[in-house]
């Protein structure tokens, strides 16, 4: 069992063959059923219809010279033995072998012949050394059992029919194992080979080399299993390569601010600033960057729940309107600062059923890019209305645009268009894609349509009660 144990392969080639070594043992089982249902039976019919043909001479009464003559005639012609007796115990003078009277025609026999029956016999004679088949028909004159035609011929062995091509049977059967099995191996390793490549490719991946790929062979289960494998491994790169760049874009997010926290905590600490005025200006960058920390921990905390499944919203209604209105107050300053114009144009009969926390958080992300970007005398226009999904949430503004080659990617992670501008302004790259994910949790989906130079306007749709 150990030898079958670690091999598929070797269990479909020994399953294969012994399927062809049953298959010729069976056939060569049938070959004897056929011997018997046909060869055998033959025998039995020929030789009662050469009885019944013999027995339609008999006219009745005591048997004639004649008729006895005709048969003994008929015997030295015929390739079966035929003789007629008037009483069956006389048989044992006419045939080479001996025989038990009592067993040839007991009481049952008799019976069956009184009523016009024949009466059929198999068995072993030793003289021939093989099986013999005879028949018995009876001569009735009315109820009356004048004598009987006893007719009998060996029955050929099997090896004896076939002993002409016996030779080219065995050849050819030998063969077809051969062949067979032969073929069986190739067709198991055939079969086997995906799913070994499979095995292999499977501990490629194990060891770290996601890159590890199965060949398709063919379009059959096995097929499909490959492309499904294919399909795992690209999976698990693509996951593995933004494993990798979550990584390094949050080692390279954390270790800016601290290298700018650590550098100028040092120049305090060592007294190299002495006017109170460089000295606030340097706490003053420190909190910029500790506030940023802090802003790229949360946001790492909602991703992290967002791919862990584990981020629940907390949803009932409210007019968004509302929502908005309220929230749009604490970047007044800011625009004001910035001299940017601000427009708003609110439904107030549009209820949602959501979390507003998290809606608030969409709304803070969209519009802290609008004004980040946006430059000096801009505008930025905020609207809800009404629309066939819901209704739909837009920020438009007035500032630098987005490049059309980056519209499909400005809502992955730490992805930005100019990395350098958006440091500086303290983004994290992160605002746009939790957005996104947060507009999917509540049913929604988000827009952006943008032109450099132009502006961008944001859409968001949500279902509404």
């Amino acid at each position: 069992m150990r030898f079958l144990a670690n091999s598929l392969f070797k269990k479909l080639w020994l399953t294969i063959t012994a399927s062809i070594l049953i298959t010729i043992f069976y056939s060569f089982l049938l070959s004897y059923l056929f011997y018997e249902k046909l060869y055998v039976d033959q025998e039995e019919r020929a030789l009662l219809e050469e009885g019944n043909r013999l027995a339609a001479d008999y006219q009745g009464g005591a048997l004639t010279k004649e008729l006895k003559d005709r048969i003994f005639w008929y015997n030295k012609k015929s390739e079966s033995e035929v003789f007629i007796v008037n009483n069956p115990r006389e048989l044992s003078a006419c045939l080479p072998f001996d025989i038990d009277y009592q067993t040839l025609v007991g009481p049952k026999e008799r019976e069956k012949l009184l009523s016009g029956k024949s009466v059929t016999k198999k068995g072993f004679e030793e003289r021939f050394d093989r099986e013999i088949v005879a028949v018995i028909i009876p001569l009735l004159d009315k109820d009356r059992l004048e004598g009987i035609i006893y007719l009998y011929v060996p029955l050929a062995r099997i090896s004896e029919l076939t002993y002409d091509f016996s030779f080219l049977w065995l050849l050819g059967g030998a063969s077809f194992i051969i062949i067979a099995v032969f073929l069986g191996f190739k067709m198991t390793e055939k079969l086997t080979k995906p799913l070994v490549d499979m095995k292999r490719a499977a501990e490629h991946v194990s060891q770290g080399d996601y890159s590890a790929r199965v060949k398709i062979y063919s379009n059959d289960e096995v097929g499909r299993l490959s492309e499904a494998f294919n399909a795992m491994a690209r999976s698990i790169e693509e996951e593995d390569e933004r494993k990798r760049d979550f990584l390094a874009d949050v080692s390279h997010e954390l270790r800016t601010p601290i290298s700018y926290i650590k550098g100028y905590s040092e120049a305090l600490v060592s007294e190299i600033i002495k006017p109170e005025a460089e000295q606030k200006k340097y706490l003053g960058l420190i909190n910029r960057e500790a506030t940023r920390m802090v802003k790229l921990v949360a946001d790492l905390l909602d991703l992290s729940k967002m791919d862990g499944g584990q981020y629940t919203l907390e949803k009932h209604p409210f007019p968004l309107a509302q929502l908005m209105e309220d929230f749009s107050q604490k970047y007044l300053p800011l625009m004001e600062e910035k001299q940017i114009s601000f427009q708003k144009v609110l439904d107030p009969d549009i209820i949602v059923n959501g979390d507003d926390a998290r809606i608030e958080q969409i709304l803070q992300n969209i519009m802290d890019n609008a004004v980040r970007y946006t430059d000096v005398g801009g505008s930025i226009n905020l609207s809800l209305t009404k629309h066939p999904y819901g209704c739909l949430l837009q920020v438009a503004d007035t500032g630098i645009g987005i490049p059309p080659g980056h519209l499909n990617k400005i809502t992955r992670r730490f992805y930005r268009v100019n990395k350098a501008r958006s440091r500086a302004d303290g983004g994290t790259g992160l605002g746009l894609y939790i957005t996104e994910k947060l507009v999917r949790l509540h049913g929604g989906k988000m827009e952006i349509e943008s032109t450099v130079g132009e502006g961008t306007i944001i859409r968001v749709i949500f279902p509404v009660i």
